[in-house]
Parts: C-alpha cells; sequence; structure tokens
C-alpha cells in the first residue's frame, strides 16, 4: 500500500514552531527569575546596609607598660598598681557581594510561509545572548571613625573605725581608681568634692577650689592603662551629727589632635559606726543595693535592747536627695521627703526588734552610687534617760557602673537571599518574602501551563487524520 506522504506546508510549519516555541519558554522563565526578586526588592521599604561579620580578631597579649607620668607642676599624687590593658581592634567590615542582572533575551526570528509546492525555508537558530558582565554596587558609606577617648573612675569609701568616737578627728584615706578606657594616650585630670565636715590635709598636687572642692594636676596614661591614686583626707570629730556624707569624685581626659573630651564621675559614702557608744541599746543596718532594673529595694534595720529594763523602741532613717520611702509600711509615717519615722513598740530587755522599709531612687540618684544614709534609734526605758545612737548604711547601684551595650553586627545576606532584616519579631517570613515566593510560584505555573500547551497543540497537529494528496498544478 502507498505511503501517505504530509504535504511540504505542514512539514515547515512543525519545523518554524519548535525553535519559536522553545525560545519563548526560556524567556519566560527568564523574565520569572529576573522579575521575582526585583520586585521583592521593590516590595521592602528601603532596607539599611548590612555589615559583613567578620571572624573574631584575637587579643595581643597585655605588656607591661611604664607608670604614668605627671605632667604637671607641683607633683600630682603619685599613682600606683598599675596594670595596663589592651583592647581589641574593631572588626572590618567587607563590602556585599556583587549583585547581576539577568540580561535580555531579543525574541526569535520568524520566516514567511513557503511558495506552494516550494522547498521548505530553514529557521536560523536563535544566536545566544552576549555575557553580561557583573555590575558591582558602590561600596557602602564609610561609617564614622569612634571616638578614641574614654576614661573610667571608681572610688572606695571611707570607713571609719570604732576608735573615731574617742578622738577629736581622725586622718583616713581615699583610694581613686582611674582607667583609660580609650585607644589613644590622654592627658587626664582629677578633681573631687568633700562633704562638710572631711577636709584635705596635703595630698600632693592637689589644691583647694572652695566649697569643699579640690583639683589636682593632670597624668599622662598610654590607652589601656589603670592607676590608682590615694587622697590623705581629715574627718572631724563632730561630722557624725550631719550624717548622711558622702562625697564625689570625676575625671576629664583629652589627647592632641582630639577634638572635645571625655568625663567620668562617681560618689563615695562616709560610713560611720554605731554610736556615740552608750550601754543598753544595739543598732544596725544592712546595705541597700537598686539592681540593674532600677527596681524598688529593702532596708533592713535592728534595734535591740541590751540593757536590764524594758523600753520603748523608735528608729528614724535620713536618705540622700533623690532616695525615698515610697510607701511607709505600718507603724511607719514620712516626716519629710528623706525622713521616716517608725515605731518598734515595747522591746523586753534583750529582744531585738527588726523593721524592713521599701526604698526608692530616681535614675540620677542611682547614677550617683554609692551614696550613704543614716538611721537613728532610740529606747526610752520605764526608768532611767533616753538612749539614743546613730549610724550610716552604704546605697549601691548596679546602674553606676553599666556601661553601653555594643550590639554585633548583622550579617550579610547572600546574592539572591533576602536581608536578615526581612523576618518578622516571631521567627516567620516577612510581606516581603511572601510576595516574593508568590510571584516566582506563579511565575513557574504559567511557564509549565504554557509548555503543556503547546505540548497538546502539536500532538494534535502530528496526530490528525492526514490530509489527502494535494492537487498538480496545472501546466
Amino acid at each position: 500500500m502507498a505511503r501517505v506522504k504530509a504535504p511540504p506546508g505542514l512539514r515547515a510549519e512543525v519545523r518554524r514552531s519548535a525553535p519559536s516555541l522553545a525560545a519563548a519558554l526560556a524567556l519566560g522563565l527568564l523574565a520569572a527569575l529576573a522579575v521575582g526578586p526585583a520586585w521583592a526588592n521593590a516590595a521592602e521599604p528601603g532596607p539599611g546596609p548590612v555589615v559583613a561579620v567578620t571572624d573574631p580578631v584575637s587579643e595581643p597579649e597585655a605588656t607591661e607598660t611604664q607608670d604614668p607620668t605627671p605632667t604637671e607642676e607641683p607633683t600630682d599624687p603619685l599613682p600606683t598598681d598599675p596594670a595596663p590593658e589592651t583592647t581589641a581592634p574593631a572588626p572590618e567590615t567587607t563590602p556585599p557581594p556583587p549583585v547581576t542582572t539577568a540580561p535580555e533575551v531579543p525574541p526569535a526570528p520568524t520566516t514567511g510561509a513557503p511558495a506552494p509546492g516550494g522547498p521548505p525555508t530553514a529557521v536560523p537558530p536563535v544566536a545566544p545572548p552576549p555575557p553580561v558582565p557583573p555590575v558591582r554596587p558602590p561600596p557602602p558609606g564609610s561609617a564614622a571613625p569612634p571616638n578614641p577617648l574614654g576614661v573610667q573612675v571608681t572610688t572606695q569609701d571611707v570607713t571609719l573605725p570604732e576608735a573615731y568616737w574617742n578622738t577629736a578627728s581622725t586622718a583616713t584615706t581615699l583610694q581613686v581608681t582611674v582607667h583609660n578606657t580609650g585607644t589613644t594616650a590622654q592627658r587626664i585630670r582629677l578633681s573631687y568634692r568633700l562633704p562638710a565636715g572631711l577636709t584635705d590635709v596635703g595630698t600632693k598636687g592637689c589644691t583647694a577650689a572652695g566649697d569643699g572642692t579640690y583639683r589636682c594636676g593632670a597624668w599622662t596614661a598610654e590607652a589601656g592603662v589603670r592607676f590608682s591614686a590615694l587622697l590623705r583626707l581629715r574627718v572631724d570629730g563632730a561630722a557624725w551629727k550631719q550624717m548622711p556624707l558622702a562625697g564625689s569624685v570625676q575625671v576629664v581626659a583629652d589627647a592632641p589632635g582630639v577634638p572635645g573630651e571625655a568625663t567620668d564621675d562617681q560618689g563615695f559614702a562616709v560610713l560611720f559606726p554605731p554610736g556615740p557608744p552608750v550601754p543598753g541599746i544595739d543598732l544596725a543596718a544592712d546595705e541597700v543595693a537598686f539592681d540593674i532594673s532600677g527596681a524598688a529595694s529593702t532596708l533592713a534595720l535592728r534595734l535591740g535592747n541590751t540593757g536590764a529594763v524594758d523600753a520603748t523602741g523608735r528608729v528614724e532613717v535620713v536618705l540622700p536627695p533623690g532616695v525615698t520611702v515610697p510607701t511607709p509600711p505600718p507603724g511607719c509615717v514620712a516626716v519629710d521627703p528623706t525622713r521616716t519615722r517608725c515605731d518598734a513598740g515595747l522591746l523586753a530587755a534583750g529582744k531585738t526588734a527588726e523593721l524592713r522599709l521599701p526604698v526608692e531612687a530616681t535614675p540620677e540618684a542611682q547614677r550617683e552610687a554609692p551614696l550613704s544614709g543614716a538611721v537613728i534609734g532610740q529606747l526610752d526605758p520605764r526608768s532611767g534617760a533616753t538612749k539614743q545612737v546613730q549610724m550610716s548604711f552604704r546605697i549601691t547601684a548596679a546602674a553606676a557602673l553599666a556601661t553601653p551595650v555594643v550590639s554585633p553586627p548583622a550579617p550579610t545576606g547572600s546574592q539572591g537571599v533576602l536581608p536578615g532584616g526581612a523576618a518578622d519579631d516571631e521567627g516567620g517570613m516577612s510581606s516581603v518574602q511572601g510576595t516574593a515566593i508568590i510571584l516566582i510560584v506563579v511565575s513557574a505555573l504559567l511557564v509549565v501551563l504554557a509548555l503543556t500547551l503547546a505540548t497538546t497543540s502539536l500532538r494534535r497537529r502530528l496526530n490528525g487524520p492526514a490530509p489527502g494528496p494535494a492537487p498538480n498544478p496545472v501546466d
């Protein structure tokens, strides 16, 4: 049986549609891949620059340095116990990887239909797109260099012994430690303020500036160096009548060629023992400490009757400015904003009453800590004279030693990955990420649908009934 031949027109149509369909599918796929991230980036509201995380830089071992030398006359308080420290250099940042754009694919060329009975026209192949060099984004703006200046001061308290009650005045010392926390050599100046009843008695390099303030000379300290100085003080024998007493120390640092200056200050407390000593009465107070949250703390007091006769007890708490008892407990009443009086009731001989008072402090007062408060205890016995003693207690706060927290750099997103800041607070995908994924999925479905329709159409043409032989042209 003779084989039926397909007409040349059908064969040419099949040959012509195959390359055109392939080119159209390739164009749709490339457009989906290029437009999806672009729409996602356009939907995102201007992300900030992303900093790359580099490997941690190991710190060099600390090396010993000489004591900082004074730069002014007269001689400054001699620094002692140098403890040089080194700081790790700031981590370097790397620019984000280059971003490339998808090349544009030119439309496939078309050919005209062949003449009836003529030979089929060949479809030229589609030329590959020329390579597009990667586009490197401009380098991000350089961050402002950190301030090379930095200084920190810490103090001890002036704690008086029991012998204070038996002398006209007591000589003591106040230790001050200064730390160059900057990254360059600095000139550090020191000054301090003493409360009433305390005077300086010959600290070298320091002179009175009036109103209980003293100014000292300056030291030149290298970066990371820590040193101490002793201030020589004298406490008057009647200073206890003005408790609570507290002072402060301030340091100022600058460096040649560096604008501005760095400052720091810290307070110190003057702590008196219970007294003046009186037989038959005992008084004690615990330290008040505020944690980093700044929440209210508690002051615990104990008043004891160590005599042989029952007595009625009473205590009075005196707090520094900024520290208060917000809600006096039962049996207590606020005399003024800084003074609270409490009745301890009848204390039998040999018994002790304990009281607990809530205490709050303003942020300013916590930054000035350590501070001191005072408590006055009194016993009125059934017979005999009234007995009274007083003492001071320490108030500390973690906020006085807190330093700013440096946020770690965010990781750099690789090419084709959304920045880390695009995630929502709950750790899931943000709206920008969801939009990008939807666009990519829809584009992929459109490509699959186009491919399916093209394949179905081609099969119908190939499997359809063969057309009859074309009539011969008339000569």
